[in-house]
């Protein structure tokens, strides 16, 4: 899969595409039925499959709205979809010039000029340019006219994508990684810089990595002590982590802290990811750092064996 920054950087392909427009946050089932008919139709055509998304959300962008929380970061959504054997993924830079753009503007140079699509695959509830004043009705009419196809999703397929979407997201604040696991097919994950931090862990016998997560449009799940795996290296590793706040040490700041259980090597300012594969339990404020290693010490016992099944 080829990953362009900007529109109008593939005027140079001579390629003609079978497109779809979209968010696709998560990359989950619902998602992925879309994107199965996409490349299908590429496949069946001869045509380029393409996704178009933005970037920011365009939310972010006409309502400033910073409380927005999104299942993937623009990163980890072009790994996930680099994966699914696409031609091309464009990621557009979403700004209120661009939403400014008349539908007419939006498919004569967009689409037809700058993409090159003889076939876009939409849902059937879709709106587009400015305002969001156009529908699906309107493409055909432009497509009948600009000479492309236009291939309707069904509204069962298009309300299972919003519904999965909405159910991963209530999932996760919920702290049920399973479910949220499920519509997602993979383990939701966290991507981030390994920082500096206090060493209490370590002093515990419990040494953790600070995970930083510098977009804060990223969504996090509830706070608890989760089981997760990430390659390091090369190599797979596994361990625990803690969402949360470190009462019992008197904790005031958010944190994300990973104790790897069979890595021994420096991590500060590295780039990690973490696959979140179970949930053990709440954070809960102990008694004292005694209890609070024996509590770590059967977190470690329960992960294991979860890991081992």
């Amino acid at each position: 899969m080829e990953t362009i920054q900007d529109i109008s950087l593939f005027k140079r392909n001579t390629y003609q595409t079978v497109i779809t427009i979209g968010t696709f946050d998560g990359v989950h089932l619902g998602h992925r039925k879309i994107l199965e008919r996409l490349i299908n139709s590429a496949k069946n055509t001869g045509l380029k499959s393409t996704v178009l998304t933005f970037f920011p959300h365009p939310r972010m962008v006409l309502q400033k709205d910073t409380n927005i929380k999104l299942l993937n970061t623009i990163e980890e959504k072009t790994q996930i979809l680099n994966d699914l054997n696409l031609d091309y993924l464009i990621i557009h830079p979403f700004t209120k010039e661009f939403s400014r753009l008349s539908a007419t503007e939006f498919v004569r140079n967009i689409l037809v000029n700058s993409l090159k699509s003889k076939k876009i695959i939409i849902g059937y509830d879709h709106r587009f340019g400015r305002n969001r004043n156009a529908n699906i009705q309107d493409l055909i009419a432009f497509g009948n006219t600009l000479d492309f196809e236009v291939e309707e999703i069904p509204a069962q397929e298009i309300d299972d994508v919003s519904v999965s979407s909405t159910k991963i997201r209530n999932a996760l604040k919920e702290g049920d990684i399973a479910t949220a696991n499920s519509y997602l097919s993979y383990a939701y994950m966290l991507t981030g810089i390994i920082k500096k931090g206090k060493g209490l862990g370590k002093q515990f016998g419990f040494p953790t990595a600070n995970l930083h997560i510098p977009e804060t449009y990223k969504l996090i799940p509830k706070t608890g002590v989760y089981v997760v795996k990430s390659t390091i290296d090369g190599q797979e590793h596994f361990g625990m982590m803690n969402i949360g706040y470190n009462p019992t040490v008197g904790g005031s700041e958010k944190s994300i802290e990973i104790n790897f259980f069979d890595f021994d090597g420096n991590l500060y300012d590295k780039k990690i990811q973490v696959g979140i594969l179970h949930r053990i339990r709440d954070e809960h404020k102990f008694n004292s750092i005694e209890e609070l290693q024996q509590q770590l010490a059967k977190d470690k016992e329960v992960s294991l064996d979860l890991i081992s099944q």
